[in-house]
């Protein structure tokens, strides 16, 4: 098998209020290559969002699903190359990216950070893209 799908789930049942219907996945490793659905502050486990109003209580939770899902496909914090930030508004840079800069100290992934109007909740402040590639032998 060429994909590894982890945390698949539908739509319908994340996003009920919208009347959606898309089978997706939080992660996918592709050879040594892991892709991770965009995180925000929600808890994967209870599907509750955590941190309503607070930036950066949203980036830790972001950051935590992040290190499970990338341990989950057999990857690790280390192994980030790129990084994508979205930010509801700019007041919001500084407490994700120092909260982010704890999480990755010492990783050096490239990085985008975008303004954007909204995410798919509006409680949502961030969501965080990630990249990630296990080396050979790992």
């Amino acid at each position: 098998m060429t994909h590894q799908r982890f945390r698949k789930f539908n739509t319908a049942d994340t996003y009920p209020e919208q009347n959606l219907d898309n089978d997706l996945c939080q992660a996918v490793r592709a050879g040594n290559t892991v892709y991770l659905r965009g995180q925000v502050g929600q808890d994967l486990a209870t599907r509750e969002s955590v941190g309503t109003g607070d930036a950066r209580a949203q980036t830790e939770q972001a950051m935590k699903n992040v290190k499970m899902l990338l341990e989950e496909a057999g990857s690790e914090l280390d192994h980030i190359c790129k990084i994508t930030v979205y930010l509801t508004d700019r007041a919001y840079r500084d407490d994700v990216y120092r909260e982010i800069g704890k999480w990755l100290k010492g990783v050096f992934p490239v990085s985008t950070g975008l303004i954007i109007d909204g995410l798919a909740r509006p409680e949502w402040v961030m969501e965080i893209d990630v990249i990630a590639v296990i080396p050979d032998g790992s």
